[in-house]
Order: structure tokens, then sequence, then C-alpha cells
């Protein structure tokens, strides 16, 4: 799948995007700004290999911009808690799984400072808990890749800031590969208390993996960053498929408003089959993405906190990318708590719990509503966006 380091493409959308800190999130308006310069912080993917879905926001020389102020960039805890009503949910005594490759050294040291910045409730301590393993549930780690590592951070604060009182479980993969990634997604699957685990990268659309069939837990996957067109995990007929959206604060009864993310990835996979849940709504004889969608313009992005240098950058940061959405969806199941059997069917079944995304575009295609938002289902929002923990 092709991916441009400056993803110039990808700024179509929000020209004038909102950036909010914890400042905004005390109800200041958050400041407006002009497009940013973004990059993938992983190598593109290639045949039976991912690419993590992570995009920065970077300065003219491709280094992520780091917050020289004490008060990070990005949409924060409140923010998200607020744009998808999940204030006041409890997802206490369920496990989100985060499936990654390699090994991110700093992941808990980042985490606890991700949460104590945002007053969230402290790790291991006697509420919720975090733990980490390899790919076969050892503690042997793989070896350490800056690019994953941003991915890493990424999840792991998404985790936290859609549902705090979740218990989080990082599984790394030995390298990228599909082979190694399923192991990481079958070992996630077993452990007691797991009820979502999410997978921020993708590849080419190919043939369903049984690894990532696992009836009663939400695995939820990411579009892809590259516009129009079919990335696998999230075609395979097992898994949440979870696209991207524009998020700015607005005047609305809402408070938000979300249009189509022009880099978000969806359409119809020619690999797989159209899983019961999905109906003819989206015109496409195989699985169809996206299912639902959260926020991944890195105009509107979130503020992560990660210090395993990637090109030199260490600190506060802001990323987008639809792996900023997969692993807030694949939280709001924990909150949900409907995870029986397969359950995106569920969500499908109680629409009125989502936020109906209604414009923007991904690119161009036949039919329109594959790349084209609009009322009901499309591909680049799927049913919309969580309006509370209802639909989960």
């Amino acid at each position: 799948m092709k991916r441009s380091v400056i993803l110039a493409s990808l700024l179509a959308v929000g020209v004038a995007a909102t950036v909010a800190g914890p400042a905004a999130q005390a109800g200041t308006p958050a400041a407006s700004h002009a497009a940013h310069r973004t990059a993938h912080t992983c190598a593109p993917a290639k045949a039976g290999v991912a690419a993590c879905d992570a995009i920065a926001v970077v300065d003219a020389n491709g280094r992520p911009v780091v917050s020289a102020a004490a008060t990070p960039s990005g949409y924060g805890p409140a923010d998200l808690q607020s744009a998808y009503g999940l204030a006041g949910a409890s997802g206490s005594g369920h496990t989100v799984a985060i499936v990654d490759a390699y090994n991110d050294p700093t992941a808990l040291a980042d985490l606890k400072v991700y949460r104590s910045t945002f007053g969230l409730p402290a790790l291991n301590t006697g509420g919720p808990t975090f733990r980490k393993a390899n790919q076969n549930g050892g503690t042997k780690y793989p070896r350490t890749n800056a690019g994953w590592a941003t991915e890493i951070s990424l999840d792991l604060d998404m985790v936290s800031a859609a549902c705090p009182s979740c218990n989080i479980l990082l599984v790394e993969a030995t390298s990228a590969s599909f082979g190694n990634l399923g192991a990481a997604v079958n070992y996630a699957a077993t452990v007691p208390g797991v009820v979502a685990i999410s997978n921020s990268y993708g590849g080419s659309d190919a043939a369903q993996l049984s690894a990532y069939n696992h009836p009663g837990i939400a695995v939820t996957a990411s579009t892809g960053d590259s516009g129009y067109g079919v990335e696998a995990p999230a075609s395979f007929d097992s898994v949440v498929a979870v696209g991207g959206t524009h998020l700015v604060r607005s005047g609305t009864a809402r408070g938000w408003t979300e249009t189509a993310w022009s880099g978000a990835g969806s359409g119809c996979s020619t690999m797989n089959a159209k899983p019961s849940w999905q109906t003819s709504a989206t015109a496409c004889a195989g699985k169809a993405s996206a299912d639902v969608a959260a926020v991944a313009d890195p105009n509107t992005g979130v503020a992560v906190y990660d210090t395993t240098p990637y090109q030199g950058a260490s600190g506060w940061q802001v990323y987008g990318g639809t792996s900023v959405a997969s692993p807030i969806v694949a939280s709001v199941y924990a909150l949900g708590g409907h995870t029986t059997g397969y359950p995106a069917s569920y969500t499908w079944g109680a629409t009125t719990g989502l936020n109906d995304v209604t414009s923007g575009s991904n690119g161009s295609c036949s039919p329109a509503l594959w790349c084209h938002a609009g009322t009901g289902w499309d591909g680049p929002t799927g049913l919309g966006t969580p309006n509370g923990v209802s639909a989960f």
C-alpha cells in the first residue's frame, strides 16, 4: 500500500483545525491552526507485513513537533470523553489489549506521565492495571523500533483517555509480519478479562486469518490512512473496521462536529465475505470498511507522550491516523460491555447510539457511498461515531 513520508494529500480536510489542550478541556475555546505537515512513523507495508497507522505532526525536517509548553497540545481525555459522551462510564474490571510490533522500552513510564498529567487513576496501585508481554505471553521483549514505539504510546494513551478505569494489556509482536502480529492477537485473546483487542496497523487487503477471529471479544482494526482503499486486518469479516473523522468543537447541542477524514481508508473487500452483521446498505458483496469511526485527522489530533525518540523527538507530541480511532473504539466496547458473539453485530443494531457523520470524502469511487460520507452507512465513517456507550 502506497504511503508517502509527507502526506500532503491528507491535508485537504481541516485547513483551519482545532487543537485543544487541557485548557480547552476546562472550557477555554480551542485554538485554530492551519493544516500541519504530517508523516507516518512506520515503514510502508509490504507483502505479509503491516505498517502502523500512526501519523505525527512534524516540522519542516520531518521530525515530530515536541511541545515546549507545560500544557500539551492536542485533544486530551476530557475532550474525547466529551466528544463521544463517555464521561461517567466505567470499564472497571475489563481489559483492553493493545497489539503492536516491536518493543517500546518506555511504554509504562510514558503512560504514567500521560495519566498523571491529565489526572487519570494511577496504574497498578489497587485500581486499573498495566501489563506488558511478548507475543507468547513472556517477558523477553522484541527489539526496539522507535517508529512502532510511537504507535504503542499513542494506543496506550487513547485507551487511558477513553476508559481511564480499564486495565491495559500491551502485547508486543516480534516483528510486523502478520504471522507474529496474529500470534500476539491469539495470546491476548487467552488472557482473562480481555474484552477488546485493538490493532492500529494494516497492509493490503488479504484473506481472513483465523488469529483475528475471537467471538466474545471486540477485535478492532484501523482502516488505514491513505484515503479510499481497503486494508487488512480491518477487511477481515470477524473484525470491527474503524474509520476516521475530522473532529472540531462547535456551537451544536453536542458541542462537537465531525466530517469524514480525507485520509481514512474505506471500500469493499474482494478477499473476504460480507459478515452477518453488515446489511445491503453497504452495496458490497464482501466485507465493507468501515463499521464505525472516531477522530483520526492529525489536524485535529490528540496529545501523546513518548520518550523513545523517533527522529530525535521526545516528550509531548500530536498524532493522528486511524491508529487513534481503533483504540478509542476498542475502549468504548470495554465501557459498553456488549461483546457477546461478534460485537459489531450489536452495534449495527443499535445505531441510535451513534453520531451519524454525513459530510466529507476520502477520494473518488463508485458507488459513491464507499468514499463519500452521507446519511446512514458510508465507507469512511461506517455507521458513525460513539454517542455514549449504548451502541457498544
